[in-house]
């Protein structure tokens, strides 16, 4: 059984008439070790399905299943800050703060359990291709595909099963795409993570185990 599981998932805003679904009845297992790519148009509700997969939406109708448990039935909070990662395509990094800093204030939210914060950063950091030099940096300091990695390895920094990427590679030039892909298929087969890609890019669909589709109220 996967990790993750989308029943019959359908969604419509408050307001739309009974019959105007953004997306109905989804059928999604992800799984452990395995790198996933959801494509769609713009308005085809991949952000919508974000939103369901992290607990901060709930279903019209169906169920997101985490290990087996419905999400409307546990803990969110413990749940966003302890089973599931997020990289956003902005990065969504503090300018005020350093690159380790960054990292650090994640594992304090999360009140993950580490002697010491400082040098499990650093290991983090080493891990998607970082120096302790860059470490030390202010964010704007650094280019956006550093940032890129500071936000994947800020995401690991309370070893999460799932990591959710909301078009990670979008604002990146081809050759630094690869680089962040390679990372996030060192995740999955060397970690074991579940990695969940929101895209656009067809390289990057290329590289992933299983596309899944999006369309509006129907799956392709």
């Amino acid at each position: 059984m996967g990790i993750l599981k989308l029943e019959n998932v359908s969604y419509r805003y408050k307001d739309a008439p009974k019959d105007s679904y953004v997306f109905k009845d989804i059928n999604y297992e992800f799984e452990q070790g395995k790198i996933y790519a959801i494509k769609g148009k713009s308005g085809s509700g991949k952000t919508t399905l974000l939103s369901l997969i992290t607990g901060l939406e709930k279903c019209t109708e169906g169920n997101v299943l985490y290990d087996g448990k419905k999400l409307r039935k546990i803990n969110l909070d413990n749940y966003r800050n302890t089973d599931i990662g997020i990289v956003f395509q902005s990065y969504n990094l503090l300018p005020r703060l350093t690159a380790i800093e960054n990292i650090i204030l994640s594992m304090d939210v999360s009140k993950v359990k580490v002697k010491n914060k400082k040098q499990k950063a650093l290991e983090l950091m080493k891990s998607v291709g970082l120096s302790e030099e860059q470490a030390k940096r202010k964010i704007l300091k650094l280019s956006g595909g550093e940032q890129q990695r500071i936000a994947i390895a800020r995401s690991l920094s309370y070893n999460p099963k799932i990591i959710i990427a909301d078009e990670p590679t979008g604002n990146l030039d081809k050759e630094t795409e690869n680089d962040i892909l390679k990372i996030f298929k060192s995740l999955a087969k060397d970690e074991n993570k579940c990695i969940i890609i929101v895209t656009h890019s067809q390289n990057v669909c290329n590289e992933v185990d299983e596309v899944y589709e999006l369309a509006s109220k129907k799956v392709n």
